[in-house]
């Protein structure tokens, strides 16, 4: 039985990767300060035996302490929707660093992987597309969304520091948009968003003129790619995300089709720094990994809605 550490245990993919490592027969310690997490993500972890929770804050490596000898630990503590990340700026920042050697120090005692999850946004508003891993960005350091985009890529330099400099068997993955069951309904990404107003009759948000695109990948398929990562020698960094680039006014169209409500789009102002095209290049992954989404969008709207309507009591 291999120990685990997942820090954001209670937030979105936090959740889910410790769900499914569970699955897997693998002893899990859980790390979340609930910042923007859900303690109901919870919920079932905790009847596992083999589950281990602990409430602490990754930028403060003296709250936590484990006993176990770990063989792997994922970094997925960070607030990641832009309402909440902007509204915890520092928090967010502090995570990405300070909290990513944190866990960088405690892998390193503990020889075990770490993996770090990156995120699209280090690619800012792209000047390429799809983006490859090869490509360098194109990020305002000083924008509404630099809190997030400069620390996730500043978090990458720190693991490639010290994969190079303290034999840190580390690996990056970056996470394109990703839904699914465990999503927050009011966390303030598009699909948790238009689902929820699908559930709840109301317009669908749709920002600027809709025809920005971003690619979706069903929460499911992205856990098994960061597993996948995790348990290779690979260093990366991987894409991982569905390459079927759509707009996001065609997506809330797709919204209103599976679940079979009018389409009544309320069109308002594009936020600052949004980027106008998001989808990856998975050719690396596929690859070295062996991995590539399955679930089609479809599909994937009609489980988070089956899962959101028992939170939003519809």
């Amino acid at each position: 039985m291999s120990v685990v550490l997942v820090a954001g245990a209670a937030g979105f993919l936090g959740s889910n990767l410790a769900q499914s490592l569970l699955d897997s027969n693998h002893k899990v310690y859980g790390l979340d300060n609930f910042a923007t997490s859900n303690s109901d993500n919870l919920s079932v972890l905790m009847a596992n035996p083999n589950f281990v929770f602990i409430e602490a804050s990754v930028s403060d490596e003296q709250s936590y302490k484990i006993s176990d000898t770990l063989n792997f630990v994922y970094h997925f503590a960070s607030p990641a929707s832009p309402p909440k990340y902007q509204a915890l700026g520092m928090e967010t920042v502090r995570a990405n660093t300070l909290g990513t050697e944190n866990l960088i120090r405690l892998a390193l005692d503990h020889s075990a992987r770490f993996l770090f999850a990156s995120t699209s946004e280090v690619y800012g508003d792209p000047l390429e597309s799809p983006q490859r891993e090869t490509y360098w960005g194109n990020v305002n350091t000083i924008g509404p969304r630099s809190v997030y985009d400069e620390s996730k890529r500043l978090g990458e330099t720190i693991v490639h520091h010290y994969v190079e400099n303290a034999n840190l068997n580390g690996s990056i993955v970056r996470v394109f948009n990703t839904y699914g069951p465990g999503m927050d309904p009011e966390d303030g990404r598009v699909v948790s968003s238009l689902i929820r107003q699908a559930l709840t009759n109301s317009p669908f948000t749709i920002y600027g003129d809709g025809q920005q695109t971003r690619s979706f990948c069903f929460v499911e398929d992205l856990v098994r790619g960061v597993i996948k990562a995790a348990q290779s020698e690979e260093f990366g960094p991987f894409n991982l995300g569905s390459p079927i680039e759509s707009t996001v006014l065609d997506l809330a169209k797709e919204v209103a089709t599976v679940l079979r409500v009018p389409f009544n789009p309320e069109f308002l102002d594009l936020p600052g720094d949004d980027p106008r095209r998001r989808c990856p290049d998975i050719t690396k992954a596929k690859l070295e990994l062996g991995w590539e989404p399955r679930v089609s969008i479809s599909s994937g709207i009609a489980r988070t809605a089956e899962w959101m309507k028992s939170r939003l009591g519809t």
